[in-house]
């Protein structure tokens, strides 16, 4: 359909992920538009220059006819392309809308990322080709894997961890390791996917390099002390990876409340552990690059291989945004474990516990190629701010408030507690509670960060 629009205003300011412009046509740019159908669409302006100014094209009367059947010929598809002008001066506009399926131009996949029009190759293409079918790499079929070849006792785990979740029903469970995998969706016509083959062989990297966790110790970024390796299914180096990073990289804080001991480390372990899973759920598997996590004296690092999903930018990524895994099979069987949620809560959770335990919020940054998280540990607590701690506490206690004590003690041991729970667990009405929170925000004792629904209690000395 050819539409001419006269004296058109053209007043986009630079190119985008859906806009490119060229002074003048060559056949060579349906290259741009292969890329445009293999991405989100968009749109091709010719005679239009660098700077968004329309400078005209020749011929503009022939390339309106000639363009559509170019393309229809090469990619196989079609576009609208439409005449437009501004002040005197022809130039068109080519419609492209994106396909569910791959195009390519003379064997070549080009895709539009940003500004710019990139060759797919290699893993890339690969990946590409995937998403195209409606497929993700863990769910290709691994024809020479079977059943016998999987761990035994990593079923077992597997379904320890699902009886405590209730996520999958207990008939489900109590059927063979073959039926449990089919309702796992592990099993594509009759062949297991890799993601079968990482949730429940003993070592996954005898078949997928690089499917394992290091660990290193450094004193500075070019002195390491020690490090290790952490094997077995995703499950197993979840488990194990913790277990490491807090008997053996991490000094616990040594502190006592009365009779009791208590260990505090200089990263939440919450926090930590939702950042080890998020990384062994979601990384890149086909790269070949083991997950890296660096421990120095004064910060934490872990690093997973995997972009993030296509126009997903840093901040998006940091803050609110809906569940899209790399890893779909991989994160449906964490899932189900009880070991993730699947609403894309997992950034906002480690920034909630830090938050919580009074520690620095972790910086996020785009390496190589990969996601990499920063940790920054909690500040040893002054001598003087135990003092006044202590003194707080005792204080209360001879004002014979001991049911605000209670209600701190339960606050402190859970930020997130709401008024109701308060009431049920010191036995007392709903308004009693009310009173004592009310004079405790008056005394300066509390604070509730956030709203009523999704904040949390803060105890101020």
């Amino acid at each position: 359909m050819v539409f001419k629009i006269e004296f058109l205003k053209f007043n986009m300011t630079k190119e985008n992920q859906n806009t490119e412009w060229k002074e003048s046509w060559r056949d060579e740019y349906i290259k741009w538009i292969c890329g445009f159908a293999n991405a989100q669409g968009g749109t091709l302006y010719i005679g239009v220059n660098d700077n968004g100014i329309v400078s005209g094209v020749d011929e503009a009367e022939k390339l309106l006819e000639d363009i559509p059947n170019k393309v229809r010929d090469v990619l196989g598809i079609m576009v609208d392309v439409n005449l437009l002008s501004e002040d005197n001066l022809q130039y068109l506009e080519i419609i492209v809308e994106p396909y569910p399926y791959p195009i390519n131009y003379k064997g070549q996949y080009h895709f539009r990322s940003g500004s710019t029009k990139q060759e797919l190759k290699g893993l890339a293409l690969n990946k590409f080709l995937l998403e195209k079918t409606g497929k993700h790499w863990d769910s290709i079929p691994m024809p020479h894997l079977k059943i016998k070849d999987l761990n035994v006792r990593a079923f077992d785990d597997f379904r320890k961890r699902a009886t405590k979740s209730k996520r999958v029903e207990d008939d489900i469970l109590n059927e063979s390791d073959e039926t449990l995998l089919i309702h796992l969706n592990l099993i594509d016509e009759n062949q297991l996917k890799r993601a079968a083959l990482l949730l429940f062989h003993e070592r996954p990297e005898r078949y997928i390099t690089g499917a394992y966790v290091k660990i290193g110790f450094f004193a500075n970024p070019a002195e390491i002390l020690y490090q290790d390796e952490v094997h077995g299914t995703l499950m197993q180096q979840v488990d194990k990876t913790m277990d490491l990073l807090l008997s053996k990289y991490m000094s616990a804080m040594i502190s006592y409340e009365g009779i009791y001991r208590v260990e505090t480390y200089p990263y939440p372990e919450k926090a930590l552990r939702e950042a080890v899973l998020n990384a062994i759920a979601h990384k890149d598997y086909s790269s070949g690059s083991p997950i890296q996590i660096k421990v120095f004296p004064d910060a934490l690092y872990i690093w997973n291989d995997g972009e993030l999903p296509p126009n997903w930018t840093l901040e998006r990524f940091v803050s609110t945004h809906t569940s899209k895994p790399r890893n779909p099979d991989v994160s449906n069987t964490f899932f189900r474990a009880g070991m993730v949620e699947s609403w894309g809560r997992g950034i906002s959770r480690i920034l909630q516990e830090c938050t919580l335990a009074g520690v620095p919020q972790p910086y996020f940054d785009l390496e190589m190629g990969g996601v990499d998280v920063r940790f920054s540990p909690r500040i040893a607590q002054s001598v003087s701010e135990k003092m006044s701690e202590e003194t707080t506490v005792k204080t209360t206690v001879k004002s014979g408030l001991k049911s605000t004590v209670k209600t701190l003690e339960l606050i402190k041991e859970n930020p997130l507690i709401t008024i109701p729970e308060l009431a049920v667990a010191l036995n007392k009405s709903k308004s009693a509670i009310e009173k004592q929170i009310a004079k405790l925000k008056e005394n300066q004792q509390l604070e509730r960060i956030g709203p009523d629904k999704g904040g949390y209690w803060q105890i101020k000395n």
